[in-house]
């Protein structure tokens, strides 16, 4: 198996890179992968990470939710209740940010395209873009949405969509800076860019350290502090004008979280502390265990 060894932050290009700690792939191969992170735009990555054509075995999970939709287990029925809230915070989220009522929306890495279905039904014209087969097999069999192949995002015709959306989708990219650029060509005059990724400041990730399950490795081949998000939107001419906090993603990466330090449900422990990051990230969206970076062409 081929694996990336970075010299230089993946990021922002700084050779002021060093070992922060190591983290464990709970979901599929129980391996260890070192995090590594930056000096100069303070973001983080997992270092000898699988290269490209060799990371789709970590993906092979039945408990991979965003490509089986399984509902087995405690924390993955409430991903589910919870999915019902917050896509109504996503729609307003796309409105809002393209300042249209309905429109073209593209969404990269559309999983079993319960988002774009949401959307459909609200008059836009969805595009869904998917890299794993068995969840476009999903999107077709559980909402009727027939996802592209992810290769099919360098064909598309520039300057045709209102809005981009990638919800936990960037942190999985390894054609990250390629991505960001193509999109910016995809994107109308006043169109806007939202990017869901996980919040290594946050007050959870604080408390988990190693067992953070929002580190998600090797999966996560980055993992964002704010001011990162901001030195890589702008290398990409991309203005951030607003962030807005996932706070269900507290509770839910919390309960993982415990499970992982404690080898229990943890439902108690996790959930008081889900509370707890919950809580701060209404008064400070900067400590929210996932953001949402709203993004406009500069």
């Amino acid at each position: 198996m081929s694996s990336i060894h970075y010299q230089q932050c993946p990021l922002c290009g700084s050779e002021k890179i060093s070992k922060k700690l190591t983290a464990k792939d709970h979901t599929v191969s129980q391996e260890t992968f070192d995090i590594w992170e930056c000096a100069t735009c303070t973001g983080r990555f997992t270092q000898d990470v699988p290269a490209l054509n060799d990371i789709g075995r970590y993906y092979q999970s039945a408990e991979y939710i965003s490509h089986s939709e399984t509902r087995e287990g405690l924390i993955n029925r409430l991903y589910h209740s919870v999915r019902k809230i917050t896509m109504r915070s996503k729609q307003n989220w796309v409105k809002t940010a393209a300042g249209v009522k309905t429109g073209k929306l593209l969404d990269i890495g559309s999983g079993t395209g319960a988002f774009l279905a949401h959307m459909k039904q609200l008059g836009w014209d969805v595009t869904g873009l998917e890299p794993d087969a068995t969840a476009r097999e999903n999107a077709l069999k559980h909402h009727k949405i027939e996802s592209r192949s992810i290769e099919d995002l360098f064909q598309l015709a520039p300057g045709q969509y209102d809005c981009i959306t990638m919800w936990h989708v960037l942190e999985h990219v390894h054609d990250l800076h390629g991505y960001l650029d193509q999109i910016h060509t995809l994107l109308k005059p006043g169109g806007a860019l939202l990017v869901a990724v996980p919040n290594y400041k946050s007050t959870d990730a604080r408390i988990y350290d190693s067992h953070w399950a929002a580190y998600d490795v090797p999966r996560h081949l980055y993992h964002f502090s704010p001011v990162a998000m901001d030195m890589l939107m702008q290398q990409h001419r991309f203005n951030i004008v607003a962030k807005h906090p996932m706070v269900f993603d507290a509770f839910y990466v919390s309960l993982l979280s415990e499970k992982y330090k404690t080898g229990k449900s943890g439902l108690l422990a996790g959930g008081f502390r889900g509370l707890r990051s919950y809580w701060k990230a209404w008064r400070h969206v900067d400590k929210c265990s996932s953001i949402v970076y709203e993004c406009k062409l500069s």
